[in-house]
Formats: C-alpha cells, sequence, structure tokens
C-alpha cells in the first residue's frame, strides 16, 4: 500500500515545473523539437512570412551546424544579435537613428540645391541683361567688347554648371527621401510581425501555468481521498508540505477542510470519488505536457529560426539606408569636385582649348581702341561744319600755310588711302570705314593721290606703282565691273593664300598682322591692273598668314557701301533680334536674298571661306562666334546718324550685328548652296 501510494505521489506530487523550464536552458542550440512544429500549427499564421524550411530540414547532415542565413550576409554579427536579450530592440533603435541621419542628408541636399538653382538663375538673369543693356547703350567697341562678350559668356557657363548641379542634388534628396520611406515601413512592419511572435509565445508560456495550476489542484484533491482512504487522523496530524512544492502551500489545512468533505462518506463513495480525481489527474496531467511540449515547439520555432529572421531583416534595413545615406553623401562629393572643377576649367581653359576669363580680359588693348575710336569719331565729324577756331584759311584772313610733313608714318596717315576725308587719320594700321552713301568726295584724296605717284606715272620710290585701278576703298560693284568677275581678285587671292597657309593658324583673322606688313602688302595688291604679281604664295606672307588675313579685313572695311549695305543695315538687326531660332533663320535669309548681286557673290563666297576656317575650328580655335565677333561690324560697317543738322555717331547694335553673322554661317548650306551643290 506504501509502495502504491508512493508511486500516486511520485506521478502527482512531484514538481512539474522541471518538465517546462529546466535549469539554464539553451533554446537555441538544442534541437530536441525537431518534429513536434506540427503541434505548434497556430504559430504560422496567414500574417508571417512564408518559411522554405524549418528548423529540421535545415539539418540536412547530421552533426552539422544548422544554417539560419545566406552565406553573403554576416553571420557572426547576426549570431552575436541572437544572444543579446536585446538584439531586437538595439536594432529597431539604430534603424531609428539611421533614418534621422538620412532624413538629415536629404533636408540638406534639397536646401543646397536651392541655393544652388537660385544662384545659377540670377547669374544667368544678370548676364542676359547686362548684354542687352550694354547692347543698346553707348559703350565701349572694339576689343573692350569682344573681351565684355566673352566674360559674359563664361558666366553662362558657369550658371549652367550650378543649374545641372542644382538639378542633381533635387534628384539625391528624393531618393534619400523615397529610401527613409520605405525603410521606416519596413521596420514598422518587421516590428509588428517579431512583437506578434513574442506574444504567441507569451500566451502559450500562460496556458502551460495554468495547466500546471489546474495540475496541482486536482493532485491535492487525490490526497485528501488518499489519507481518508488509508484512516489516517484528520484532527491532530499536520501534514507537511511535500518535496518539490516550494513552501507554496500546508497539506494539513486542505485535508482538514476536507475531512469535513469526507465526513459521513462510505467506503465505497471515497471509492468512486478517488476513481473520479484518478481520472481527472490524468486528463490534467496529459493536458499540461502537450502545453509543455507546444510550449518548447513553439520556444525552439522562435529562437532558432523567427527571430534570426526578424534580427536579419531588421540588420538588412539599417545596411540599407546606412549604405544608401553614404552611397549619396560619395556622389554628392563627386559631384561638388567636378562642378568646381568644371568652373576651373571654365576659368582657365587646359592648353588649346581657349582663352580663360582673366586672359580674355588682358586682351583688352585700350590704346588700339581710343585709336580706332578717334579714327571713326573724325570720319564721322569730318563732313560737318567746322565748330570752334579754323585750322585753315585764306592767306589774306591771316592764316599761315600749313607746315610739311616729314615723316607721315608718325602722324598715322595711310599714304595709299582714296577714300578717307581730309583730317581722317589711319592709327596704327588699323583702317577706317569707308564713307557712308552720297557722301561728297574730298579733295584731299586727289592731292593725295598725286604726290604718291610720280609725274610721268613711274614706280614711286618705296616700289609702289602708280594706282591706275586702285583696289581698296571702290565701291564693289564698280570693281566687279571693271574687272569682270563674279568675285573681286583680292578675295580670291587672300582667301585662297589663307586657306593653305592659314587654316589651322590658332586665332586667325584674330590675331593682327605686322603693320609695316599690313601696309606693304596692302599697297602691293592695291595695284589692281597688275594684281597678278604679288606672289602670296612667298615665304614673306606664307610664314606669317596673319599679314594676308588683316589685309583682308582691311578691304572690306574701306568698302564705301559695306557688304551688307547701309540700306539693308536695319533690316539685318530686326532679323536678328527675332527670338526664335528658326524665324530668326528665315528673317536673315530673306535679307540675304535682297541683297545687290554684286555684294550677294560676294557673301557667299567669303562666307563659305569662313565656313571652312570653322571646321578646322579645333585647331584654329576660330568657332562660329569667335569669326562673328571679328565680322560682324566689319561686313556691317560704321552706321551713321543725323542729329540737329550736324553729323553724329549712332553706336553699331554689336550684339545683334554678331549674332546675324553667327547664325547667317551657322545655316550657310540652307541659305548658299542649293540642292545640287549640297
Amino acid at each position: 500500500m506504501n509502495d502504491g501510494q508512493d508511486t500516486h505521489r511520485q506521478d502527482a506530487a512531484d514538481d512539474p515545473s522541471a518538465l517546462l523550464f529546466p535549469s539554464s536552458p539553451q533554446p537555441r542550440d538544442s534541437i530536441d523539437s525537431g518534429g513536434q512544429h506540427s503541434s505548434a500549427g497556430h504559430w504560422r499564421d496567414s500574417s508571417s512570412t512564408d518559411r522554405r524550411d524549418t528548423f529540421s530540414t535545415v539539418h540536412t547532415v547530421p552533426g552539422d551546424p544548422p544554417v539560419l542565413v545566406e552565406p553573403s550576409f554576416d553571420e557572426g554579427v547576426l549570431r552575436a544579435l541572437c544572444e543579446l536579450d536585446c538584439g531586437v530592440p538595439l536594432l529597431l533603435d539604430r534603424i531609428k537613428q539611421s533614418i534621422v541621419s538620412c532624413r538629415e542628408a536629404s533636408l540638406f541636399f534639397k536646401k543646397r540645391a536651392a541655393i544652388e538653382d537660385e544662384y545659377g538663375r540670377t547669374l544667368q538673369k544678370i548676364v542676359r541683361s547686362t548684354s542687352e543693356t550694354y547692347a543698346t547703350n553707348d559703350g565701349k567697341a572694339g576689343s573692350f567688347v569682344s573681351a565684355w562678350q566673352s566674360s559674359m559668356r563664361v558666366h553662362e557657363l558657369m550658371a549652367e554648371n550650378r543649374l545641372r548641379f542644382a538639378q542633381r542634388l533635387n534628384e539625391m534628396s528624393e531618393e534619400l527621401a523615397t529610401l527613409v520611406k520605405e525603410v521606416d515601413k519596413n521596420r514598422k512592419q518587421t516590428k509588428e510581425l517579431g512583437t506578434r511572435y513574442e506574444r504567441a509565445l507569451q500566451d502559450s508560456e500562460t496556458i502551460t501555468e495554468k495547466c500546471k495550476n489546474r495540475l496541482e489542484v486536482t493532485s491535492e484533491e487525490l490526497e485528501r481521498v488518499l489519507l481518508q482512504k488509508e484512516g489516517e487522523s484528520f484532527k491532530d496530524t499536520a501534514v507537511q508540505s511535500r518535496p518539490g512544492a516550494a513552501g507554496k502551500r500546508v497539506i494539513g489545512k486542505a485535508v482538514a477542510k476536507g475531512n469535513l468533505l469526507l465526513k459521513g462518506k462510505n467506503p465505497g463513495n471515497i471509492q468512486r470519488q478517488e476513481d473520479d480525481i484518478r481520472a481527472r489527474v490524468s486528463t490534467a496531467s496529459d493536458q499540461y505536457r502537450k502545453a509543455v511540449t507546444d510550449t518548447q515547439a513553439m520556444r525552439q520555432e522562435y529562437f532558432n529560426f523567427q527571430l534570426p529572421r526578424i534580427l536579419r531583416a531588421l540588420k538588412e534595413c539599417a545596411d540599407e539606408i546606412d549604405l544608401g545615406t553614404q552611397y549619396h553623401l560619395t556622389r554628392y562629393a563627386f559631384l561638388y569636385e567636378s562642378i568646381v572643377l568644371s568652373d576651373g576649367q571654365i576659368l582657365i581653359p587646359p592648353d588649346g582649348d581657349g582663352l580663360g576669363l582673366k586672359a580674355t580680359i588682358e586682351t583688352i588693348d585700350n590704346r588700339s581702341d581710343f585709336k580706332t575710336y578717334m579714327q571713326n569719331y573724325v570720319y564721322a565729324r569730318g563732313s560737318g561744319a567746322p565748330r570752334g577756331p579754323r585750322r585753315e584759311g585764306p592767306p589774306e584772313d591771316g592764316f599761315l600755310p600749313p607746315l610739311p610733313t616729314h615723316n607721315p608714318e608718325k602722324l598715322y596717315r595711310s599714304p595709299t588711302s582714296t577714300a578717307a576725308p581730309t583730317n581722317a587719320l589711319n592709327l596704327n594700321g588699323m583702317n577706317q570705314p569707308g564713307p557712308g552713301p552720297g557722301a561728297p568726295p574730298h579733295p584731299y584724296s586727289q592731292q593725295q593721290h598725286s604726290q604718291q605717284a610720280t609725274p610721268n606715272g613711274k614706280d614711286h620710290p618705296n616700289g609702289v606703282a602708280d594706282r591706275g585701278r586702285p583696289t581698296f576703298g571702290v565701291d564693289l560693284s564698280e570693281q566687279m565691273a571693271r574687272d569682270n568677275v563674279e568675285v573681286p581678285l583680292i578675295m580670291v587671292k587672300c582667301c585662297e593664300a589663307i586657306e593653305r597657309y592659314g587654316v589651322t593658324s590658332q586665332g586667325i583673322y584674330r590675331v593682327s598682322g605686322t603693320t609695316r606688313k599690313v601696309n606693304d602688302l596692302r599697297a602691293r595688291l592695291d595695284k589692281g591692273g597688275n594684281m597678278d604679281s604679288v606672289d602670296l604664295d612667298a615665304s614673306e606672307w606664307a610664314n606669317d598668314i596673319n599679314n594676308v588675313a588683316s589685309v583682308m579685313k582691311m578691304w572690306l572695311r574701306e568698302l564705301p557701301d559695306p557688304l551688307l549695305t547701309y540700306s539693308l543695315h536695319q533690316g539685318f538687326i530686326e532679323a536678328a533680334k527675332i527670338e526664335n531660332d528658326r524665324l530668326r533663320q528665315i528673317r536673315l535669309h530673306e535679307r540675304v536674298n535682297d541683297l545687290p548681286d554684286p555684294n550677294y557673290s560676294t557673301l557667299k563666297y567669303f562666307l563659305g571661306h569662313l565656313h571652312r576656317i570653322n571646321q578646322q575650328a579645333a585647331e584654329n580655335q576660330m568657332s562660329m562666334q569667335n569669326l562673328a565677333i571679328v565680322f560682324g561690324p566689319t561686313l556691317f560697317g560704321q552706321t551713321l546718324g543725323v542729329g540737329n543738322g550736324a553729323s553724329g555717331t549712332v553706336m553699331p547694335d554689336t550684339f545683334h550685328q554678331n549674332l546675324a553673322i553667327e547664325t547667317i554661317l551657322n545655316h550657310y548650306v540652307d541659305i548658299f548652296v542649293d540642292e545640287p551643290d549640297a
């Protein structure tokens, strides 16, 4: 009887907690629950992520450690996080910090983009307004206006760089903002999934604890029945606590209470009650064992698979936002360096890529500009009524004869010019434009011509013959009709020589020749009847082709009526002011067709020559814009204005002159070349 009693007490009274929580458990290394996942089916609900394998199927080779993540992942970091009780909150807080950092970087890029965009647009606006204002105002011309326009172009390029930089910054800011949203969304979803898993495990542990308590209560009832059946005294016996009960209760009190219940019971009733209680103890024991098994399986599932997956997902989120932020910061640094280097190359271009801002400003020749201005000023006002005291007059009025000039070069007088008025000067080899339409010839031109030739028409002592058929300062149509040609001989001769020896010369037409050489070649070519005697293939001219180019520009400037004519000047300017590129081309094409036949054929030939020069722009640095800057004022000539009865100068619209020439050059084939020729 005692043996049976001991057996029943061993089954019912031993502490069942050892079955649920063994001392010092190692759930992450246990494989006892490998085949019990089916009993915890409620763990994997529809909201959880699909799992391709379970902890049991991972062990494909006996004895190998389980592979919880792909080899590409940092398994050491994941293992360390799994060993920490605070792995999940650690990663959640870390992701939150990374989100704050990424959001700040995105805001910085957005604000920086706004600054760069405002800077670029403001700089563009300043450049455009400055160029338009300068073109309409009475500002300096010559080398200053060329340098000024080039400097404005430099600022415009820098503004374009800043606008592109701002666009890239805006794109980076939007990408970082999108990254923050996605990572924050993934963080919340993973956190919610982990919380749901933890709550399910806690609920399972709570159910296990309830089953344990139910088993303990049923076991107490069984003890009372057994004590009654043995016939022990309930009045004086104090039953001590069972081993393993941990001092939670005193059986004697419960049995004393049970004595009241069992009082008056016969042995048959006691046996039936014992059988009923034993059945309930068995049921409670089975439920408790099942709850313990399910909880252990759930715990193994959580610590061996679900927790590593959650930690891995969180670590991937942290890595994604950290690497994304670092990538965009690196990209920002690269773009910033690139924009600074680009600005530096614009300000100081590499060798052979044109002039920089400082070099462009240094090309301003104030002395030459002043001489040109003085020449034009004197020419424009020379035909008007004299102001102030008279310089010359009849001897009877007390005027003295003029002093003889012994050194004409010091007076900057061109000995061969026939188109200049009395007080017109040729300064330092720079030639004046011819007189406008209707300007009367000055008697001094005949006097000067007579001084250049010997009385018998023989050669002058300096080697220049008498100008029987002059070339410079002669009306274009008259010159071409006289020589019976479609293109002036001097233009064909000079352009062919330039294309042979100067098409790759850096700065051709922009770099001036030597004053003495230019004047000498001009005098030789001014013998229209004997132009073939001048050999431009000689080393004297071929070695420094800039002298030939300067003579070519000089001939164009000295035409009495410029190549594009005074009468069509305003029409060209109005066409150039059209903002639409296609419409501007059409209007300029119409103005070109309005030119007289000699002017049209000459312009077609000369612009074709410039078009071929531009095809070698990579070597000679003469872009369409540079060619337009050089020949804009030359082909349009110096316009004259009359005010208050006296002649006065009207500053040319240099900007639109250059734009007109540049547009015609850019569309040379469309304007001049016929379909069969093309």
